[in-house]
């Protein structure tokens, strides 16, 4: 468990899932940053976190408010190459619950043996995430033109980012 300005972020357990599901859904209605397109029921989502290497909650002032997801990026021999993806909700944004599970993320990363931590599709428009992930010390690795459909119908590109969990 790590606290920092009142954020704890733990392993989730089952009674949180009615509140990450809320969480993940939002993100996913917002429909400019994660690819799914319909959001999960509870059910659902707990076969979806349960299947994950690792899922974390942050909690801020007693209530979920975030969560992350950390899974292998590939299989074999690239199976090394871990893949995360971030939920905050909107009623805490700004308030470091995003950075906080990130770092999380990083050390949770080491400790399941992954060697390295990347994101395939950062959308160019989630200029709140570039700044943290390059803040962090993560490494643009590319972009792909007009790789994200976002809801509103248009193309935008998505950055790949990666970070050595080891150094």
């Amino acid at each position: 468990m790590k606290n920092y300005k009142n954020i704890t972020v733990r392993p989730y357990e089952s009674g949180d899932i009615p509140a990450m599901t809320v969480i993940w859904n939002e993100v996913v209605d917002n429909g400019n940053a994660f690819p799914q397109e319909s959001p999960m029921t509870e059910a659902e989502a707990a076969e979806f976190f349960a299947g994950q290497t690792f899922t974390g909650v942050a909690e801020y002032k007693g209530e979920i408010a975030g969560l992350y997801i950390l899974h292998p990026n590939n299989v074999g021999r690239c199976g090394h190459i871990s893949n995360a993806s971030y939920a905050v909700s909107s009623k805490v944004r700004g308030k470091g619950v995003g950075r906080v599970l990130v770092e999380h993320s990083l050390f949770m990363g080491k400790q399941k043996g992954f060697r390295i931590l990347q994101f395939n599709a950062v959308v160019a428009s989630n200029r709140a995430a570039i700044a943290l992930y390059e803040k962090l010390g993560f490494k643009t690795i590319g972009t792909v033109e007009g790789g994200y459909h976002n809801k509103n119908g248009e193309y935008e590109d998505i950055i790949l980012f990666c970070y050595d969990l080891n150094r």
